[in-house]
């Protein structure tokens, strides 16, 4: 193939983007099916408590009204003990709410009602007319409040070597004795999903024992197996249709009542029924990222070598499921420190269940880490950047092996000559432009090159097009086109013959898309699926031309209609005749690739650098310009990866400066319960961002090289822009959102 040919690493556009952008592409409450009715859902008005009456029947008579369903009536659930989706990640405790199971209520606005009705009008009308009365009890909604009663979770009791349980290497809480130390306490408060599309299903009993599901989820093979354990079924009876999902953070990975209670409504009614939540009930009914307090201890020598952290941490779970998530990871082994010791305990408190959120416990722990790094550098009289330099790690000290690939020292390269970090003064607030505080600040982002089981199939028609299948899905960064490029390359055709069909429960094998594991994954098996194919193609070529019998599969090219061999144009047979020889209508392999490496510590790494202006008199914060760098391995796609890393990095402005879910305690309900009052970043927040990758193969993760962005994207921002922030003014916020009043 030449060189002009090859499709990985160029910027293809998306190869679903006109479907988007007209409107052809079908969402999971876009579905019409035959006989479809509607359903919204009831919520609670207490955050703790029972309910002692319900009364429906004004809502039974609603126009329209096909079912009201409460716990009074609602069929039994054969497997009500589901637990999270994701195998590869800790076991929760617990297990989601069971929607209409009893007359608890564990927190406000939980669904304790569903009316199913010929139209959505109908539907939400006669939702309002269900009244309920409570026998209400103290609730706890205040993290704080609660961290005395702060607890170890329970995979940590389980195994010692969880990666929940308190960690040490030499000397537990050593940085108390140093002379030159920092000590502080950060907060991260609750921050909430809020995707584009809102979370929907349309659920459809095909026959009492076959279920259809057209879900917004982030791995159509986990939802299968969630509700083909919550039903009593074999999970081939149980089909999930994910085409497109409209934005997911980590709100999709888990089963969450509302889609418990479509597929009863749907048993119930015995049509389709399809539900769709509001934008408040996305506040209370899908998980966020949990309100968090950590403290991180740090001392050093003068010459700035770390020798002590202690970074603790405890985080809100709800009264019914334990939830946890990496927050102290980085910590454990990003920089060179002898002494080392991290604590991380639950609060169970009286709200749903959180869940994980783009760059999720470890963006949460980099806003205490590298805040604290910063703090330390400011106490040296040292460049923050020169600072963590003399503390790299060439090793992983936690897990003592050598990383896979490591070019986080390229990127602090890359992201300072881009940002002007020459220009930083260390005194802070040496730098204005007229009433405008000018300062610079930088954070470091790590998560790990996961990797997970996954297959692919690969059709060859006979007109020489190339159908690919998977199960995974695309919650927006391009899976599609990702692996539209790796089977271009791998079998050497134009990309405009290559279709790549996902997000369906009956294609192959693959895992959620969470964890920055999707390209890690499925780019591996689309490639060996590829390779497959043409070892096919070889081997039937091969029964008629002794030629291709004697070759390599790496040796034959298709093209024109043609296997080919390469260098060899005149030796090639037809693809209608490889079929006909094969007596089908087309050739299919299926392939799933080897998985090792794992005597090395395989991470991603990145590094933000932001620029900001504060206003001195208002306490305005704009951050004027951000550049971000990733050591990412291989770059598939220059365009949508780089689009992926503005994403994040929007949502990292988001985290550090107005993201604040509250609630008022009195009550256990949110205040901020829709875009009026919960704040995003929209344009006018979102400087130019510059995006540079080192683009490195990393061979141990995968043949193809790459590594994940999707959480380092975020994973740094937020403490990038707080310490910028610092150098503007001389004020440190360890809690988040920076907000004007924490500044005058």
């Amino acid at each position: 193939m030449k060189t002009q040919d090859k499709q990985i690493g160029g910027s293809m556009s998306r190869v679903d983007g006109r479907l988007k952008v007209t409107g052809a592409a079908t969402y999971s409450a876009e579905y019409q099916l035959p006989g479809i009715t509607y359903a919204v859902l009831v919520g609670s008005t207490i955050a703790k408590g029972r309910i002692t009456s319900m009364d429906t029947r004004a809502a039974e008579r609603a126009p329209g009204v096909l079912a009201v369903i409460t716990h009074l009536n609602s069929p039994k659930v054969p497997g009500f003990d589901t637990v999270g989706k994701d195998p590869s990640q800790p076991a929760t405790v617990g297990g989601p709410l069971k929607v209409f199971h009893d007359d608890k209520v564990r927190f406000n606005d939980q669904p304790i009602a569903v009316v199913v009705a010929d139209t959505f009008e109908r539907a939400r009308y006669a939702a309002r007319l269900v009244k309920a009365q409570y026998a209400q009890e103290k609730h706890q909604t205040n993290l704080e409040a609660s961290a005395g009663q702060a607890f170890l979770p329970t995979s940590a009791k389980k195994n010692p070597k969880s990666p929940m349980a308190d960690y040490q290497r030499g000397t537990a809480d050593a940085y108390k004795t140093g002379a030159l130390k920092i000590e502080g306490e950060y907060v991260i408060p609750t921050e909430v999903h809020h995707p584009m599309e809102l979370q929907a299903i349309t659920a459809h009993w095909e026959a009492p024992d076959r279920l259809t599901l057209y879900d917004k989820t982030q791995g159509t093979l986990a939802t299968r197996r969630d509700f083909a354990k919550e039903w009593g079924l074999p999970e081939a009876n149980v089909k999930v249709i994910a085409t497109f999902v409209g934005g997911a953070f980590g709100n999709a990975l888990h089963s969450w009542p509302h889609e418990s209670a479509a597929i009863i409504a749907a048993k119930v009614v015995n049509r389709p029924v399809k539900l769709m939540l509001t934008r408040e009930q996305m506040f209370t009914m899908v998980g966020y990222r949990p309100y968090t307090w950590q403290k991180v201890g740090m001392s050093a020598t003068a010459d700035g070598k770390i020798t002590a952290i202690t970074h603790e941490s405890i985080g809100q779970t709800s009264s019914f499921e334990e939830f946890t998530e990496s927050t102290l990871a980085q910590t454990r082994m990003m920089y060179a420190s002898p002494n080392l010791t991290t604590r991380y305990r639950l609060a169970a408190l009286d709200v749903n269940s959180p869940i994980w959120m783009r760059g999720p416990g470890e963006a949460t722990g980099a806003f205490a880490l590298e805040s604290a790094m910063d703090e330390m550098a400011h106490l040296l009289n040292l460049d923050p950047l020169e600072f963590r330099l003399r503390n790299y790690t060439d090793t992983d000290p936690e897990k003592n092996r050598p990383w896979s690939t490591k070019f986080l020292k390229e990127c602090y390269k890359l992201g300072a000559d881009r940002i002007g970090w020459s220009k930083r003064q260390l005194k802070p607030g040496s730098l204005r432009d007229g009433e405008w505080l000018i300062g610079y600040g930088m954070g470091v982002g790590t998560f790990g090159a996961h990797r997970g089981a996954a297959h692919a199939s690969a059709q060859l028609r006979p007109d020489g097009t190339v159908l690919m299948q998977c199960a995974t899905t695309d919650i927006g960064p391009g899976t599609g086109t990702a692996m539209t490029q790796i089977a271009a390359d791998t079998l050497g055709l134009p990309p405009q013959k290559i279709t790549f069909e996902l997000g369906h429960s009956d294609y192959p094998q693959a895992g959620t898309q969470g964890g920055s594991s999707t390209v890690n994954s499925v780019g591996p098996a689309v490639q060996e699926a590829c390779l497959a194919l043409k070892d096919k193609l070889r081997e039937l070529a091969g029964a008629s031309q002794p030629a291709f019998a004697s070759a390599r599969k790496e040796d034959v090219t298709l093209a024109d209609g043609y296997l080919t061999l390469t260098g060899n144009a005149t030796t090639r047979v037809a693809y209608k005749d490889l079929l006909k020889q094969a007596g089908a209508a087309s050739v299919v392999v299926e392939a799933k690739p080897g998985n090792d490496g794992q005597q090395y510590s395989m991470y991603s790494f990145s590094v933000h650098f932001a620029e900001v202006r504060v206003h001195e008199l208002t306490g305005e914060v704009r951050v004027s310009k951000l550049v971000s760098c990733a050591d990412a391995g291989t770059i598939i796609n220059q365009k949508t990866a780089a689009n992926q890393m503005k994403g994040g990095a929007v949502g990292g402005i988001g985290m550090a400066l107005m993201e604040h879910a509250a609630i008022d305690d009195r009550f256990g309900r949110y205040i901020t319960k829709d875009f009026a009052d919960y704040h995003v970043p929209v344009h006018a927040d979102a400087p130019a961002i510059e995006v540079a990758f080192v683009n490195q193969p990393d061979l141990h993760v995968n043949a193809l090289g790459t590594k994940g962005i999707g959480e380092i994207a975020t994973i740094g921002v937020a403490p990038a822009i707080a310490n910028a922030v610092f150098n503007a003014t001389g004020k440190r916020v360890r809690e988040l959102p920076i907000t004007p009043d924490k500044l005058v």
